[in-house]
């Protein structure tokens, strides 16, 4: 079997042109992973970019690259046009049996169901929802993006979905639907090191800093606890743009926090970095208002971190049959707070199932193997029209 897999190239999304070996969101990546250790499917990697870039040919024995440079009149300004027919261009030589288009956001979707070929789609974020949550304006990104999300979905085969939330979300919008979550990454299964418990409890919370994840409001509450005399140390792990009045905000306050030495901001951490930073904490914090899946929340539970999340989404997914994870009305900042005591108070234990249970849920191969099934469905639903 052959597939097209169209998904963004991050060098261009960071400005990251002179990098030679092209990087892609975690979930994409993982798939990729799961897919080397398939042969039995030859995998066609389709990237637009804005500039022309140094790329190999290969990613592994059984996944090619393909780097399409598009200038930049031909994209969001456009409707991605110029990107729509340059995937198509090479879709055509590739000569695929299914296109599969990760991502609504940006030319992914809209270039997968105009290749001419038979496509499929995968939700990364709800788009639309999105857009009607933040009010975008017309002409916005996000506006764009959740026009392009309706346009597209009714447009494919179907739709691979990573929660029940996102689901829900889509299945009016498509012609059919399947529940398939993101993989982790291979390295977030290695056993972790056995650490000697410290003398407080340490948590992470990982995600941009945004009034959507919503760690301002953490710190709020964590110096609440500070102040009623807990002894801890939370580590924010994210992107930060100092430029907008929320980032700035925060930074003023993990300031304060680090000067009571109870929180710390570390910046954005790469894999083996994060897996390291997880495997110092003896807990996980995430909060936000939405999360079509909530792939840090997995992440930390494969390290078998003690979780404390909002009910939104995928998280309930995620954390369903996982030892001791505590889950709160969005708006339930007294319960999590008074829950975050007790665990504290216990002595901060850690669950003893949960890497096993992601392992079984969100390996790669087990994902891969999935979409592998999705796609002898889809072709094989085809076949008497082919």
């Amino acid at each position: 079997m052959k597939i097209a897999l169209l998904t963004n190239d991050n060098r261009d999304a960071h400005r990251e042109y002179e990098k030679e070996i092209p990087w892609f969101g975690t979930a994409p990546e993982a798939l990729l992973q799961g897919f080397k250790e398939l042969p039995a499917v030859e995998v066609h990697v389709v990237s637009c970019t804005q500039r022309p870039m140094k790329s190999p040919a290969k990613l592994a024995e059984n996944i090619f690259f393909h780097s399409l440079h598009v200038p930049k009149i031909g994209w969001m300004r456009t409707g991605y046009q110029g990107c729509i027919r340059a995937t198509r261009r090479k879709v055509r030589e590739i000569r695929p049996d299914l296109v599969h288009g990760q991502g609504t956001e940006r030319d992914c979707s809209i270039s997968a169901v105009f290749s001419g070929y038979p496509s499929v789609l995968t939700i990364l974020g709800n788009m639309a929802p999105l857009a009607r949550q933040f009010k975008a304006f017309p002409g916005s990104f996000h506006w764009l993006a959740g026009q392009l999300e309706n346009f597209t979905l009714p447009r494919a085969e179907g739709v691979l979905c990573n929660s029940v939330y996102t689901e829900a979300a889509v299945r009016a919008r498509s012609r059919r639907t399947w529940l398939v979550p993101n993989s982790l990454r291979p390295a977030f299964f290695a056993p972790p090191p056995q650490h000697p418990p410290g003398p407080r409890p340490r948590l992470i919370n990982v995600g941009v800093i945004s009034p959507l994840k919503r760690q301002l409001e953490l710190l709020a509450l964590f110096k609440r606890l500070h102040e009623q005399g807990h002894a801890f140390q939370i580590e924010f792990v994210g992107r930060v743009n100092a430029h907008e009045p929320y980032g700035r905000e925060f930074l003023q306050a993990i300031d304060q926090a680090g000067a009571h030495g109870y929180a710390i901001y570390s910046g954005v951490k790469e894999e083996e970095a994060l897996i390291e930073a997880f495997d110092h904490a003896d807990g996980s914090v995430h909060f936000s208002t939405a999360e079509s899946f909530g792939l840090v929340v997995a992440e930390a539970l494969s390290r078998n971190l003690k979780f404390f999340g909002a009910r939104v989404g995928g998280i309930i997914d995620i954390t369903a049959s996982v030892e001791g994870a505590e889950l709160f009305e969005v708006d339930d900042w007294t319960g999590l707070e008074q829950a975050l005591a007790r665990w504290m108070r216990a002595g901060w234990p850690r669950p003893r199932n949960a890497a096993q249970i992601m392992m079984k849920r969100y390996h790669p191969r087990v994902i891969a193997e999935r979409h592998l099934e999705i796609y002898r469905e889809v072709l094989g639903a085809l076949s008497p029209h082919r």
